[in-house]
């Protein structure tokens, strides 16, 4: 059940680019769009950031090299990036700079870095084929490889990890918990990917379970966010606890525990000035946590 007061605003969302489906499979349409079209630079991953924190681009030159089509702007133009090398495959943590360049971005340039950087990630790291190891080559403009052996020939396209997140509530009180890479004094809701075989709303219950030895109650879908690291959805939901007796998986979080509506409002915002809560230190506005704390708030009842 999806909750309607929901806040809809959320980091990585929100892209103003058409992605024109259409244009990826026509590669004489996708050489025209090249032509007069703009290359956003990245370092590797990361993005280049201009006056202001705007994303940095060029003109598509002639030594751009393979390119990934992004979509065309408003006024038709369209935008691609260049294909990485395997050097740009890692999965690691992003650098910690890089947070702080996440908030200095305008909301429809940071959906496009988004973008730019799941799919650059992916390329990277899918150049030999799952089915029979070969290497493969880009098609489709980018949203697809395919199997460079002709006795296999299969075509592998862009993934998407879903990822529940939620918070907990019980008798007016919130369930946060914190892993040992956060940092310090930082608490957020607890998070898990779904499995195959899983609906969101059992995903929940069994993450919650799993991580805080809570049984949990009336799952409701809260807010989605598209999270490029590397490349996951983030489903946010909320849920009831049946009972409040946690029982921490140490192989998961460092700590859970339980705060009040007037800790979690304190936290809010102390993060809104740019500074760590009392209780807690609440998480950064680009997350979706942060949207699932303020919402509870705003629901103020659970």
């Amino acid at each position: 059940m999806r909750d309607t007061h929901a806040p809809r605003a959320v980091a990585f969302a929100g892209g103003v680019l058409d992605r024109a489906d259409p244009v990826r499979a026509d590669p004489a349409a996708l050489a025209a769009l090249a032509a007069h079209g703009r290359l956003l630079l990245l370092d590797g991953l990361e993005p280049l950031l201009g006056e202001g924190g705007a994303l940095c681009s060029a003109p598509v030159g002639p030594d751009a090299g393979e390119l990934i089509f992004l979509g065309r702007d408003e006024a038709g133009i369209g935008w691609f990036i260049a294909a990485p090398d395997a050097a740009s495959a890692s999965t690691a943590p992003p650098n910690p700079a890089l947070w702080e360049a996440i908030a200095s971005m305008a909301p429809a340039d940071l959906a496009l870095y988004g973008t730019a950087r799941s799919l650059a990630g992916w390329h990277a790291r899918h150049r030999f084929c799952a089915r029979c190891g070969a290497p493969t080559r880009l098609a489709k403009g980018g949203w697809q490889r395919s199997c460079a052996s002709e006795a296999c020939a299969a075509d592998h396209f862009p993934r998407t990890d879903p990822v529940v997140i939620m918070s907990v509530a019980h008798e007016g009180r919130l369930l946060l918990g914190r892993q040992p890479r956060f940092p310090p004094h930082r608490y957020s809701a607890l998070a898990g990917f779904i499995e195959p075989g899983e609906a969101v709303e059992e995903a929940v219950a069994r993450e919650i379970w799993e991580e805080a030895g809570l049984r949990v109650a009336d799952v409701r879908y809260v807010a989605s966010q598209p999270w490029p690291f590397p490349s996951s959805l983030m489903l946010a939901c909320h849920a009831e606890a049946l009972d409040d007796a946690i029982t921490i998986d140490t192989t998961e979080l460092e700590d859970a525990r339980w705060f009040t509506r007037a800790e979690v409002a304190e936290a809010m915002a102390a993060r809104a000035r740019g500074a760590d809560g009392q209780a807690f230190s609440a998480p950064p506005r680009h997350a979706v946590a942060w949207h699932l704390l303020a919402h509870w708030l705003e629901q103020g009842a659970g």
